[in-house]
């Protein structure tokens, strides 16, 4: 006969159940692989011409988004897993049609931007490592990354691709290697220190508009509808509200984990690049070899091979996320059949707009703009058009009638419209100043 175990004992169960390994990976969800795709070759880009650039000096910003984005990320998540609707069919219940249509619209462009750059710095860093033509390679991504969307669901996709995300840790090796000034370290990460220049504002946009992007709104509420279909003993909250306390817990704590991830490897790419780049007088990063070069101190002639494999994982892990995103919010509200784990002849139009994303996406590459430019440049689009995405989500997560009593908590929306007026103010700052 088994002992009865201890009082003590039960109390502890259900904690060593969460902790224990096999639960945890069975909960890993939208959260994660959101926060995964958020550390895309434009945030390598935008963050490495951060840390090169201005040093140290804007670390605070890296350490300041992530309640911020944990916040926003949380309400996205928090309007699918409640409604049963992704993010833009959610908002054709509040706005006007024509309204829901222009931020559509403006996702659209800003992903297509998005996917271009991200593809043209992939065939970049592979040219870094073997040589022949950059833009052979980034047609080849792109066909890659399509075919990979239609023919493989995305869970098993993004099982594939995460172990070439783990170059990214490079970075944080790198500060090991190297003599910093971590009194430095802790007032830039602390303190904002910064000119009131278009440059600087610039960059502040940059850096917010990498990490609070409006694909990932969409992508993350979009990811939770389908999840929730997926389990037969899952429903909508609103009609379901027994299941809201678990559900979201989940939301909150994978939220913060996968955007804690994107947060820590941002925080190194700035410092990395800060204490070698910078540190050297190399203050303009024009190329991929410049932007590889922050790696040299921990891989040496290895420096090309670690960089070109973290460009190349994550950007294969943020295009179908780009492109998924937009073809979820048309699909929408055009009432499609939408989804990645449907076949291309259950939803040939969402299909359609994800070859179409990235078939654009590739004519950028064509442009004269440097890969590692456009990355950043992209990266500012997506700060200029999150403003109005934002207020619109908020909006809809306010509204009782679309969440019934599951709105979101006063804090996120306190949170969450404070985002909106910074980056609603460094934009203007950045166009208003010279």
């Amino acid at each position: 006969m088994k002992p009865v175990p201890s009082t003590g004992w039960r109390r502890l169960a259900p904690l060593v159940e969460f902790l224990s390994l096999r639960p945890l990976l069975r909960r890993l969800g939208p959260g994660i692989v959101t926060g995964a795709a958020d550390d895309d070759p434009g945030g390598i880009a935008t963050h490495s011409q951060a840390g090169a650039q201005f040093g140290v000096g804007l670390l605070w910003t890296v350490v300041l988004i992530l309640p911020l984005v944990v916040a926003v990320q949380s309400v996205s998540a928090r309007i699918g897993r409640v409604t049963g609707h992704g993010l833009a069919a959610n908002m054709t219940r509040v706005f006007p049609r024509p309204v829901v249509l222009t931020l559509v619209g403006l996702l659209f462009v800003a992903n297509t931007v998005n996917i271009g750059a991200d593809l043209a710095a992939m065939g970049a860093a592979a040219h870094l490592v073997l040589g022949g033509s950059a833009h052979l390679y980034t047609i080849g991504f792109a066909a890659f990354s399509l075919l990979a969307v239609v023919f493989v669901p995305y869970h098993r996709y993004v099982g594939f691709l995460k172990w070439l995300t783990f170059s990214m840790f490079a970075y944080v090796g790198v500060v090991f290697t190297v003599h910093i000034d971590w009194r430095a370290v802790a007032i830039g990460s602390v303190m904002p220190r910064f000119d009131l220049s278009s440059e600087a504002l610039t960059m502040i946009l940059a850096i917010f508009g990498t990490t609070i992007s409006p694909y990932l709104f969409f992508w993350q509420s979009s990811q939770e509808v389908e999840e929730e279909e997926a389990d037969p003993m899952a429903g909508p909250l609103i009609d379901n509200p027994g299941q809201a306390p678990r559900e979201l817990r989940r939301i909150a704590w994978e939220t913060w984990l996968g955007m804690g991830f994107c947060s820590l490897v941002a925080f190194f790419i700035v410092l990395t690049t800060a204490v070698t780049l910078h540190a050297s007088g190399q203050t303009d990063i024009q190329t991929s070899e410049q932007a590889a070069a922050a790696l040299r101190p921990i891989a040496g002639d290895f420096a090309f091979l670690l960089f070109s494999l973290g460009i190349i994982g994550t950007g294969l892990l943020a295009v179908p996320v780009l492109a998924g995103s937009a073809a979820y919010a048309v699909g929408e509200v055009r009432g499609w059949r939408i989804g990645l784990e449907r076949t291309p002849g259950e939803a040939l139009p969402f299909y359609a707009i994800i070859g179409l994303a990235i078939a654009l996406g590739v004519a950028v590459d064509f442009s004269p703009l440097d890969p590692l430019k456009a990355l950043f440049w992209s990266a500012v689009l997506n700060g200029l058009i999150t403003v109005p995405v934002m207020a619109a989500m908020l909006v809809v997560a306010s509204r009782s009638s679309a969440m019934g009593a599951f709105v979101a908590t006063p804090l996120q929306r306190i949170v969450g419209w404070l985002t909106t007026a910074l980056m609603a103010t460094a934009a203007v700052a950045m166009f208003a100043l010279p």
